[in-house]
Formats: C-alpha cells, sequence, structure tokens
C-alpha cells in the first residue's frame, strides 16, 4: 500500500505542479515580456518559483494520493478480506502514516530550506531584471513604456550597439511635458564618482536630435536643437529596488532567534518572525492530518458495491473546512502576530477528526444503537 501511495502521490504532484506551474508562467513571462527579457532568464526564474509551489500543494496531493488509493483498494474488495483477516483500522492506517510522514518530510526540508534560499536568489534576479535599463528599452520598432508616464522607441540597433531614429516622451511632469528626438544614441553606465545614486544610473547620451517642452498652463511650445545631448535616465526608472529584506527569504533558524538586526532589517517583530517560523512548520503538520482524514473518511464507510462517492465528497468537504479554518486564522495571525499559537489549531481538529474518523471505524457496532425488546 506505501507503495501505491508513494507512486500515485508522485503522479498527483506532477500534475498539480504543471498546473500551477503553468498559471505562475503566464504571468512572469508577460511581465519579463514587457522588460525586454530573454528566454532563459524566463526559465530561471520560473525554476526558482518551483518550490514555494511545490510547499502549498504536496499535501493536497498527498491526499488526492490517499483517497484514490483506499477507494481502489476497496473497490477491488481488498480492505475487506484484510479487515475480515483481523487488521484493525488502526493496523491499516499505518502505510497511510508512515506515508503522511514522508511528505511532511518533503514539506519541511522545501519549507525551511528551499524556499527561503529561492525566495532569495528570486529576489536577486528581480533586482538585477529591475535595473537592467537596456533592456528595459532597448526593443526595436516597438513603443514600450517602462513606467507610467514615459515612452521610449527605437526604430533600430546597430551590430556596435547604436540606438538610430529614438523618440523619448516623459509626461509625469503634471505642468508640461517633454518629448526628445535623435537620429543616433547610446545607452552608457553613469561614472558614479561621487558615490550617489542619481550619478551611477544609466545615461542617455542623443546626437543630431531636437528637444521639444510643451507647458500645459500656457499651451507654449519650446524647442530646442543639439548636436549632442546627455539625458539622465535615473529619473525615468527606478534603478534602486533593494529595498528592505524579505521575510520569506530568512532561514527559520534565523527567524526563531529574531535577532534586533535582523528586525530591522526585515520591518518584522519578533512575535511577527515567530508566527513566520511556527506557519513553516505547520505546514509540514499539517500533511499528516491531511492524509488521515482521507483514509479515515472512506475506511469508515465499509465496503459498497456502489463506491465510496459519498465518502469522498465527505473527505474533500472535511479537506475544505481544515483549509478554511487554518487560512482563517492565518489571517487573523497577519494582523496580530502574538496569536501565532493558533497556527497549529486546523492541524490538530485535522487529526482529531481523523481519530474519530478511525475510532468509528474500528467501532462498527456502535453506528447503530441496538434495539431492544421485550420477550414475550
Amino acid at each position: 500500500m506505501l507503495q501505491q501511495l508513494l507512486m500515485l502521490f508522485g503522479f498527483f504532484s506532477l500534475v498539480l505542479a504543471l498546473v500551477f506551474w503553468v498559471n505562475k508562467a503566464v504571468s512572469l513571462l508577460d511581465w519579463l515580456m514587457g522588460d525586454g527579457q530573454s528566454a532563459s532568464v524566463f526559465l530561471q526564474l520560473t525554476l526558482l518559483s518551483l518550490p514555494t509551489i511545490l510547499v502549498n500543494l504536496l499535501p493536497i496531493a498527498a491526499f488526492a494520493a490517499t483517497v484514490y488509493v483506499t477507494n481502489r483498494l476497496s473497490a477491488e474488495s481488498e480492505l475487506v478480506v484484510v479487515q475480515a483477516a483481523g487488521y484493525s483500522p488502526y493496523r491499516l492506517a499505518r502505510p497511510v502514516f508512515f506515508f503522511s510522514v514522508i511528505v511532511a518530510l518533503m514539506v519541511a526540508i522545501l519549507a525551511h530550506v528551499l524556499v527561503p534560499l529561492s525566495v532569495q536568489e528570486l529576489d536577486m534576479r528581480r533586482s538585477e531584471i529591475a535595473r537592467d535599463v537596456t533592456a528595459r528599452l532597448l526593443t526595436e520598432g516597438t513603443f514600450v513604456h517602462p513606467t507610467k508616464g514615459i515612452t521610449f522607441y527605437v526604430r533600430n540597433i546597430s551590430a556596435a550597439g547604436e540606438l538610430e531614429d529614438i523618440y523619448l516622451s516623459n509626461s509625469r511632469d503634471a505642468s508640461q511635458r517633454q518629448s526628445f528626438m535623435a537620429s543616433r544614441a547610446l545607452i552608457v553606465k553613469g561614472d558614479g564618482r561621487d558615490g550617489s545614486t542619481e550619478n551611477d544610473a544609466p545615461m542617455l547620451l542623443m546626437f543630431d536630435g531636437m528637444a521639444q517642452t510643451y507647458e500645459f498652463s500656457g499651451k507654449r511650445l519650446s524647442v530646442t536643437r543639439f548636436d549632442s545631448f546627455a539625458y539622465g535616465l535615473g529619473g525615468l526608472i527606478n534603478t534602486d529596488v533593494a529595498g528592505t529584506r524579505s521575510i520569506r527569504a530568512t532561514t527559520t533558524f534565523d527567524l526563531l532567534r529574531a535577532p534586533p538586526a535582523l528586525q530591522a532589517d526585515t520591518g518584522v517583530t519578533k512575535d511577527g518572525m515567530i508566527a513566520e517560523a511556527n506557519m513553516r512548520m505547520n505546514k509540514a503538520l499539517q500533511s499528516v492530518a491531511i492524509s488521515l482524514i482521507g483514509f479515515g473518511t472512506l475506511i469508515v464507510g465499509g465496503f459498497s458495491r456502489f463506491g465510496l462517492w459519498r465518502q469522498i465528497l465527505v473527505a474533500i468537504v472535511l479537506l475544505v473546512v481544515v483549509k478554511s479554518i487554518d487560512n482563517t486564522l492565518e489571517g487573523m495571525i497577519d494582523n496580530d502576530a502574538r496569536l501565532w499559537p493558533f497556527r497549529y489549531f486546523a492541524t490538530v481538529l485535522g487529526l482529531g477528526i481523523s481519530w474519530a474518523l478511525l475510532w468509528k471505524a474500528a467501532h462498527p457496532r456502535l453506528r447503530r444503537a441496538p434495539r431492544l425488546g421485550n420477550a414475550s
């Protein structure tokens, strides 16, 4: 039974991962294409997002595998045979328990190790992409909008990297709109000699062009022709995207220690870090509860020639109830991190439900109250 559970678990994990991965990849592809990134960058970012996807879907895949295997064993009367041989529901639940522990270990490795590392690398890659002004602007024959109020166009890019026939419009100022047109241009990095972010930003060097400034209030248009003109791109595109450290990119060990420097870096309190660490632990433990709920709900129904579809529906309803309670408590803990002990309430409830189902399956005579009749 354990072997069947692991095989079906791998199948359902693959199917669910593909579904969630495609959904994630569509939005990611749209963002990367808008920034002019290559296919290799898209592949790297989608692979880095896989651990975050897997840590959430592996418990669901374990539930699906448990329900499928239990239903198939019941339909083929194998459960009836082993129960007639004297195996109790608790004994039959051992393979499911060992299977759920294996899944819980996988989820724990993902939640405590792989997800923080992948999120850290993903944040770094996103920062590099945001700083890559060249990739965001250099799209031949297309009007691009790297940020709100900015429009850029280049007709052709030569083999030497020279921009031919460019157009730049800046309408972020409510009082005026600036437009630049040049026959040739180059994008160069700032020298950053004084250590300032502005001087370190890329520069657009334009040659043989014209600058237009239109003032909305007076409806006046000023035209200036130039042989060469340098325009800083630091004010057009936000190249300072480092920001604060993400708590999701922090290891569980650091979260449990919650040093003051880390609190200042992430902007999260000590209670918030402890709540995040316990959330990762709860994800692993919840795999055990979810798997046992699926097995207990199906085995309590006994054998039926019409299948266990009603029990399957009940198992899905119980799964939804447990996950809904967990999501509700998660929202409450996000608002008040001091409530982090309630993080395990849904998991403990799920374990209690599964034990109650196994106990009921072990005492079939208690399903209906016995009738008491008077002897005549």
